[in-house]
């Protein structure tokens, strides 16, 4: 005969794995911990399998675990998009995310379809732009979410992933090679001067071969291997290469993913928040 799954109960396992923890979990669920527990436990012994590994001081999924979170989401997913399509509670509105040129890929695409089947009337207005502007706009109240790349984080916010900032060029590009090292930067990049601080503790002279405003122009010149850029490691587009200088320049720092987010009781923000905390646990 056959059996159904507790969505309820399928959601909090979603979250725990998303979260990391039951905790956190119950806290973006609205749940006690008990309750989340409860649930867990009630999912595992209707499978008859172990999905959590908790002889850890975290949470982490057992193989049965890795496999059902997979069902989970995308069971989830047509779930939500069924009820936002055919009730009449569905959200409308418009959400403003601004995000840095350099981390939209390749997370963002990927959140932005999420949400669009989770909340089809919803309208996502996408700023990209500088951390430092992106920052001053959410300041204003122009924005109800933004990404930042930052060494630090102030006050309200959360650091999503902390990556190290790896040398890009053209695929089989030989500009890494010249000296002076040429750099490709956008005059407000916020890599720019760490970059060239590194270079010089390494003791090696660059100089800037192509300053724009424009990103497009940094990119053309990458790939015509005119210069080299440094982006935050899993950010590399595709049309670029890592550049294999097997140490011939310096290890760049280690740079903070932060995510700040207005105070908002709306569902669907709540969920868009999640979909961007996934997709960076993912990187």
């Amino acid at each position: 005969m056959p059996r159904n799954l507790d969505l309820t109960a399928l959601r909090s396992f979603a979250t725990v794995a998303d979260a990391g923890g039951v905790t956190r979990a119950a806290g973006l669920l609205h749940l006690t911990q008990s309750a989340v527990s409860m649930q867990l436990k009630r999912l595992e012994e209707s499978l008859g399998r172990p999905l959590l590994d908790r002889s850890g001081r975290g949470v982490s999924l057992t193989a049965d675990g890795e496999q059902l979170l997979g069902y989970a989401r995308r069971i989830l997913r047509l779930n939500d998009e069924v009820y936002a399509r055919l009730t009449d509670q569905a959200f409308e509105g418009e959400v403003v995310l601004g995000v840095p040129a350099d981390v939209v890929y390749p997370a963002i695409p990927k959140v932005l379809r999420q949400f669009h089947a989770a909340y089809p009337r919803m309208r996502v207005q996408l700023i990209s732009s500088y951390t430092s502007r992106l920052k001053a706009m959410f300041a204003r109240g122009e924005c109800d979410a933004i990404l930042t790349t930052e060494e630090d984080m102030d006050a309200g916010g959360e650091t999503l992933t902390a990556l190290p900032l790896v040398w890009v060029g053209a695929p089989g590009g030989q500009a890494w090679r010249q000296r002076p090292l040429r750099l490709a930067f956008e005059h407000n990049c916020i890599f720019r001067k760490g970059v060239q601080q590194a270079l010089d503790e390494a003791g090696i002279a660059w100089e800037m071969g192509v300053e724009s405003d424009s990103t497009r122009t940094i990119e053309a010149s990458l790939s015509a291997d005119l210069a080299v850029h440094a982006v935050i490691e899993g950010t590399v587009r595709s049309d670029l290469d890592l550049v294999d200088h097997g140490g011939a320049l310096p290890d760049l720092a280690v740079t903070q993913v932060n995510m700040y987010a207005a105070k908002s009781s709306n569902q669907a923000m709540d969920d868009l928040l999640i979909m961007i905390r996934r997709a960076f646990d993912e990187l």
